[in-house]
């Protein structure tokens, strides 16, 4: 029999069937009916050309084909068994891998990533610095990448699927002088001071050289922490900070666990 056609369920009945020689209390253990484990019997013994079980009056008895199976049949759910725990163990690693621009991770995720590791001592980091230029997603198949973090519009490559990190606005910061404007790759059009992303704006502002244009995302610490002041009103943007992966990925339990937190 091809393995595309091996009736597996109706072998688990069988298995239970066998172990307790009863069908009731082998329902009792699937949770499920003594019908339907009787027509899950009927129905593997019609598909293998076998009979199974002896129907007595008062109890079950296992044929002597049946008999000699077993050990073969349970042997294999243990194998089953131990290739899903091999498969879980390798996806359940206590290792992530991130990539973000940089100003993004000094800004804002390393001090979650902080946070998230006291909650989870055995989890262990990877971040890997990426280009910031807006809507630039990295390449998952030249880095052994969990999880990106992108400033861009909602993702459209085919086969990568994003969550925001929540609705971004642009605010404008300045430290002791308000001119002149420093320019970055999210303000690229700027005059004066050119710098190579906007953490880098905020705390050129924050220097006294200017003010910046940044997300507010990244601004946030620094005027909670009066280091840079904002100047004027927010104004809204079309790109915000996504978390995406390739599609695949978001399967694993320990991304699904990140995304949640981070975007919490």
């Amino acid at each position: 029999m091809k393995r595309t056609h091996l009736p597996l369920n109706a072998l688990r009945v069988f298995d239970a069937a066998a172990r307790h020689l009863s069908f009731t209390k082998a329902a009792d253990e699937l949770a499920v009916t003594p019908a339907a484990v009787g027509q899950q019997i009927r129905a593997l013994e019609d598909t293998l050309g076998v009979v199974l079980f002896k129907r007595m009056t008062r109890n079950l008895e296992l044929t002597p084909e049946a008999t000699r199976a077993l050990p073969a049949l349970r042997a294999g759910f243990l194998q089953f068994e131990e290739s899903v725990r091999i498969l879980q163990d390798g996806q359940s690693s206590k290792v992530l891998t991130i990539a973000a621009p940089r100003d993004l991770m000094a800004k804002w995720l390393g001090p979650r990533l902080a946070a998230y590791g006291a909650r989870h001592p055995d989890v262990r980091f990877v971040v890997a610095g990426i280009d910031g230029t807006p809507d630039v997603l990295p390449d998952f198949t030249q880095a052994n990448l969990d999880l990106a973090i992108v400033f861009c519009g909602e993702p459209a490559d085919e086969g990568i699927h994003g969550r925001p990190i929540g609705a971004e606005t642009l605010v404008t910061v300045a430290g002791p002088a308000a001119e002149p404007r420093i320019a970055h790759p999210a303000d690229p059009e700027a005059p004066g001071i050119t710098v190579a992303d906007a953490g880098l704006a905020i705390d050129a502002a924050a220097a006294g050289l200017g003010c910046a244009l940044v997300p507010a995302t990244l601004a946030a610490a620094d005027l909670a922490a009066g280091r840079v002041a904002l100047v004027g009103t927010p104004a809204p943007s079309m790109r915000s900070y996504w978390l995406v992966a390739p599609t695949p990925q978001w399967r694993q339990a320990k991304v699904r666990a990140m995304v949640e937190f981070l975007r919490g």
